[in-house]
This record gives C-alpha cells, structure tokens and sequence, in this order.
C-alpha cells in the first residue's frame, strides 16, 4: 500500500464541512469589506521567493520546496500566498487602476518543516491583501477584518499583538543598537541566530529557543529608535483600534517571520494549540512591490492556517454547524418502485433539493437505517402499493411523523417545505 507524504493529512468526507465553513466564513468576511478574490499558481519562479519573502528568512532557507522543471528553470511550490498575489499586482498592471485593490485568497502553500500540531508540510491559507494605501487606516481595516473573520467563526480565546518594526531607516539604527548589544552574548546563541546575527539581527528576537528568548529578554525595544513617521503612523494604528472598540497588547517582540514587513506587524494569538500559538499574523510591507520590480506601492495584509484554525476551535469547544444530510430519503420496495424513487429523486435535484435514493440494492428496512445514519430529515418509502393508488407517506425522521402527498406533488411539497424555512 502506498501511504500519504509525512506532514500531509487528507480531508475527508466527513470533516469536510468544517473546511467548508471556515472558507465560507472567509469568503462572508471579504465580501464585508469589499475584497475580491484572486487565485495564483501553486507554483511560481523560485527567484519570486527569494526576493519577496527573503533570502534569510528560514522559509527560504529550510524550507521551501523547489526543483527544477523540464525547461531547466527552478521553480518552487508556493510557501505562502502574499509573493504571488504581489507578482501578480504588477505583472497585470493592477496599480494603474482604481486603488486601493483589495483582494483575499484561500490557497494551498507547502514548507518542508516538522510537522505538529495544526502545522504540516502542505497546509491551507485565508489571506488578504490591500494595495495602493500608505495610511494607518488601511492598517486598522486589515486588523479589524481578521478580528471579524475569528469572530464570525466563534473564536474568542485568542489575544491581539501589535507591533511597529519601523521603515528602512530607523530600523538600520536599531539593527545598530540591536548588534551591539547581542555581540558579547553571540557565543552562547543558538547557531540559527548566530547566522542571523549579521543578515537580519531582528530576526533573532522571533527566535523560539528558552536561550535566545532569555538572551533578548533585555535587548533595545524597536519601539524606541522609531523615526517620527513610523511613530506617529502607530500612533494611529492604535487610536483606530482603540475607536472601534479592539482591545490589543503592545509586543515589541513581534517581528514575524518573512523579511519584506515594514511598520505595523500584528499577531491573533492562542494558548490553546501548543507553543506555536499564532493564529493569524500580518502587517504592513510598502516595499514589496517595489522590491519585485513594480513601482513603489504601499501594502498591507495577513493571513490565517485553516488546519490551525480547525484545531483551535476543537480545542476551545467552537461548535461547528451539524454536517447536514439530504433533505429526503427515497426507498422503493421492488424494481419497479426503486425506478419509481429514482426518477422522483431526479426531479427533487432538478428542483434545487437534496435528495438520495438506494444504490446497494436494500430491504426496505435497511434503507430507512441508511437514511437515518445519513441524516436525511424525511423518508418517502415507494411500493406497489403506492404506485397503484399514485399516493405515499412522509415520514419525518426527527419526531416519527408522517403526513400523505400524491407522488406527483412530492417535488411541490418539498419545495413548500424549502421555502417555509
């Protein structure tokens, strides 16, 4: 037998419809603050990565996936969704229309790392992005539409961070402070971020190892070497939180984990899936577009794992709507009567209804067992006795009730039935 891929996980039938939710939810909460949809390769250039998320990001470095196709060119499955939705920003010429564009996606990305628990190699994004504004109230829109988005699903256990990691030039003189101040502990770091050390020194302060995070524990705040732009742009940012009504923590910690953010950075975190408790993240990244070769064009986004989300709410106890059956159950008794509920199931579908019929040749009884087990709300049971008199009963399934229709008026019934709901 041939075995899944380690850290791939299959959806099956019956946890779909928790998938099916939480992509619904997704797709009401763009629809809200009106955002389109937009579908990207699952693979993409490998130069794309390595200049849009960053070239010493552990992404980029561990953990993409990438070989080279049959025309010698390397391409790489995508690690997440931002880089593609940027290149295609540019690539269709979408800044030259009306700004801000603002689009969301549900997508597949894939990184070779352990798998655990709501992480795997191959998982699924909910992500959004705005194009084209540089104000801190696209900043806030962006942070508000992900709290909307977790609360349409019944999530509450989880806590807002914000942070600001400034722009190009405030951020060399923190890395300045921030070097000076590590050097004499370089020794004692973990080798990832002794190699970080000279790349990207902020990068070490989203480091998960007890010796670093105690290292870091005292280091400069970011916060403090802001230049006046950036600190008046979070400034703001929080005045817009705070306005709406969105409680949030000041982390100067936050970092996030790819190199093209700038400013604001915000984490949605969670105590109930393990260490690795963030369960949306986002920010700002104005230099992005650029950085692809587009012209220079503020942005901003996030994006949410749905296998973390799914784990999150089985932890915390967020029901899911019942997966619901077909809305009637056709039996027949003999060959006359399955041709008979087989043509009427036809009809119901026609109609825009739910309907089943036996496919494994039954008894009768066994059928209504089947329709039980599939949660159909009604059973229709046909036998030549029906057939003769054109009349049936419909049985209820949830109180035992029955009520009679003409097998002509079945379709009608169940339409009135439909319509009264």
């Amino acid at each position: 037998m041939i075995n899944i891929p380690k850290g791939t996980k299959d959806v099956l039938p019956r946890e779909a419809y928790k998938w099916h939710y939480i992509e619904d939810a997704a797709r009401k909460t763009a629809e809200l603050y009106n955002m389109k949809e937009i579908r990207t390769p699952v693979f993409e250039h490998t130069e794309l990565f390595l200049r849009g998320v960053g070239d010493t990001t552990d992404i980029v470095n561990k953990e993409m996936y990438t070989f080279k196709d049959k025309g010698d060119r390397s391409i790489t499955l995508k690690p997440e969704g931002t880089a593609g939705a940027a290149r295609s920003f540019i690539e269709n010429g979408m800044g030259g229309g009306v700004l801000p564009v603002k689009m969301y996606y549900i997508t597949p990305a894939f990184r070779y790392e352990r798998p655990q628990a709501g992480r795997l190699r191959e998982f699924h994004q909910f992500g959004v992005e705005v194009y084209g504004s540089a104000a801190p109230d696209a900043d806030a829109e962006v942070i508000f539409a992900a709290a909307s988005f977790l609360k349409k699903l019944g999530i509450k256990d989880v806590k807002l961070n914000i942070n600001s990691i400034g722009c190009k030039t405030c951020r060399a003189r923190y890395n300045a402070a921030l070097k000076a101040y590590l050097q004499p502990h370089l020794g004692e770091m973990c080798p990832t971020c002794r190699e970080r050390f000279d790349k990207n020194p902020l990068r070490i302060l989203d480091c998960k190892e007890e010796g670093c995070k105690k290292i870091t524990h005292d280091a400069p705040r970011i916060l403090d070497y802001l230049c006046d732009d950036c600190s008046e742009h979070f400034k703001k940012v929080q005045q817009l939180l705070t306005a709406g009504g969105l409680e949030f923590n000041i982390d100067p910690n936050i970092v996030r984990g790819l190199d093209y953010y700038t400013r604001t950075v915000f984490e949605f975190v969670s105590e109930s899936i393990g260490a690795q408790g963030t369960v949306c993240g986002g920010g700002r990244y104005d230099g992005l577009i650029e950085e692809l070769g587009g012209n220079h064009t503020p942005a901003v986004g996030f994006a949410a794992g749905i296998e973390r989300l799914i784990l999150l709410m089985e932890n915390t106890g967020v029901a899911f709507p019942e997966d619901c059956g077909p809305e009637v159950f056709v039996a027949g008794m003999d060959d006359d009567s399955r041709l008979a509920a087989f043509k009427v199931v036809c009809k119901l579908r026609e109609e825009g209804i739910s309907a089943e019929c036996d496919h494994m040749g039954k008894s009768i009884k066994a059928q209504f067992k089947y329709a039980d087990k599939i949660g159909a709300k009604y059973v229709i049971a046909l036998g030549c006795n029906e057939l003769e008199s054109g009349e049936c009963n419909i049985k209820c399934m949830a109180d035992g009730a029955t009520s009679p229709v003409k097998i002509c008026d079945i379709c009608a019934c169940f339409k009135n039935k439909m319509s009264e709901k």
